[in-house]
């Protein structure tokens, strides 16, 4: 097996022999030859300039280049905390300043297809938060709304209601939606008054992400805790342009299924992020035409070992993310030369990961070079080095050099329902 093949297939933790049969099928179809030779280059040809600039070799060790590169990102995120004035989130809930105002002028997103802000009220009213309602002492609906705002009543229903009451406005309430009971309005991103922490830690006691968002409603939502955690910044603004980007994404598809019969089960569906599990083999004619999965969410997260991550497959998150990364670049490039910090270094590096000897295991471990592992395993303190970001990159990265980038998006939207892309 030639090793392309089997490099690929140690970053993919998949096996020489799926590639081999993709690339041959995929090799038929469009035409491509060489491509798994051509990333596998690529790949090395970055992991060599990385190491070169961070006077690294071949022979350096898992943790010391992992070290070398958090520490690039911890200096980066430094420097980001003062380019956004410092950002405090416990006085951002009236005016977000910098922040939000560098992530809109990257990125603003284009008007949305979301649930109208009316028949959200109706459906609270029919189904109601009895959470929120009592811990705030309000009698109904409309004055908790009135009181409290759209943005944050709606963000607050995931850390303060019950699993089954969600269960039961996602499953019930949401079945009672028609087209005409979607509007299209511009995206908005919030951040929380502090006595929505108060609000969280009576129902989660902390067990929450402090950013999140509603495709549904095109509400981003930041809960207001402190920065005071080494990759927090860099942690919470990308995030912030993924969700720019994602939201969008989804509200394409809400308004290209709008007019089939079947709308709300596909919304629903866009909205669990479902995944078919069907085998990928019994999809191919006759086993001869590529078959590749659409993943539109981080199966790693749940299941490391879920079957369906080591075949082919492509994932509009990754995407998302690669976007962030040409967001960063754009800011580096807005800022004046002296004021430089770094932000265009980790463009086109989401794909990117080798492995090096290891001194605490004694085996070769995977170092991902992808800006969004290196972030979460920043946060996290290094107890969880992530590593699924880069590896669904890079079967984007694959995808793409067959059918191109735009191609993949738009192959991507066109059979995310059924789940599969077939050539």
């Amino acid at each position: 097996m030639l090793e392309p093949y089997k490099k690929l297939a140690a970053l993919l933790r998949t096996t020489p022999e799926v590639l081999y049969e993709l690339d041959e099928k995929m090799g038929k179809v469009t035409g491509q030859d060489g491509v798994m030779e051509v990333v596998a280059n690529q790949n090395d040809v970055l992991v060599s300039k990385i190491l070169n600039e961070l006077s690294l070799t071949r022979n350096s060790t898992a943790e010391e280049v992992y070290t070398a590169l958090i520490r690039r990102l911890v200096d980066l995120d430094k420097n980001l905390y003062e380019l956004l004035d410092k950002p405090d989130l416990s006085q951002m809930s009236v005016v977000c300043g910098k922040l939000c105002e560098t992530a809109f002028k990257l990125f603003t997103p284009p008007k949305g297809m979301f649930i109208k802000k009316e028949k959200a009220a109706e459906l609270l009213d029919k189904y109601r938060p009895d959470n929120l309602l009592n811990f705030f002492g309000y009698k109904s609906v409309k004055e908790l709304l009135d009181k409290e705002g759209f943005a944050s009543v709606v963000s607050s229903l995931r850390f303060t209601q019950s699993t089954e009451w969600m269960h039961k406005f996602f499953d019930v309430a949401y079945n009672e939606l028609k087209p005409e009971d979607f509007e299209e309005r511009d995206v908005e991103l919030k951040v929380l008054e502090t006595k929505w922490l108060a609000v969280a830690e009576k129902f989660l006691e902390k067990k929450y992400h402090n950013i999140s968002h509603l495709k549904e409603y095109g509400v981003i939502f930041v809960i207001p805790l402190p920065i005071d955690t080494a990759g927090e910044t860099m942690r919470m603004f990308t995030l912030i342009m993924h969700y720019l980007h994602e939201v969008p994404f989804y509200s394409d598809l809400f308004r290209k299924f709008m007019k089939d019969p079947d709308f709300i089960d596909k919304f629903r569906s866009l909205l669990r992020g479902d995944v078919s599990d069907k085998k990928i083999e019994s999809l191919s004619s006759q086993g001869e035409r590529p078959v590749w999965r659409v993943v539109q969410t981080y199966l790693a997260k749940d299941n490391e070992q879920d079957f369906r991550l080591f075949q082919p497959h492509v994932n509009p998150e990754a995407e998302h993310w690669l976007k962030v990364s040409e967001d960063l670049e754009r800011l580096g490039r807005m800022l004046p030369k002296d004021g430089n910090i770094g932000l265009e270094y980790w463009t086109g590096l989401d794909y990117v990961g080798d492995f090096f000897p290891s001194t605490s295991s004694g085996q070769a471990e995977l170092v991902s070079f992808d800006l969004t592992d290196l972030i979460m395993s920043l946060v996290k303190k290094g107890q969880i080095k992530y590593l699924y970001h880069q590896q669904e990159a890079l079967w984007n990265k694959i995808f793409s050099e067959y059918q191109g980038r735009e191609r993949m998006n738009e192959l991507i939207e066109e059979n995310i329902i059924d789940g599969f892309i077939k050539f």
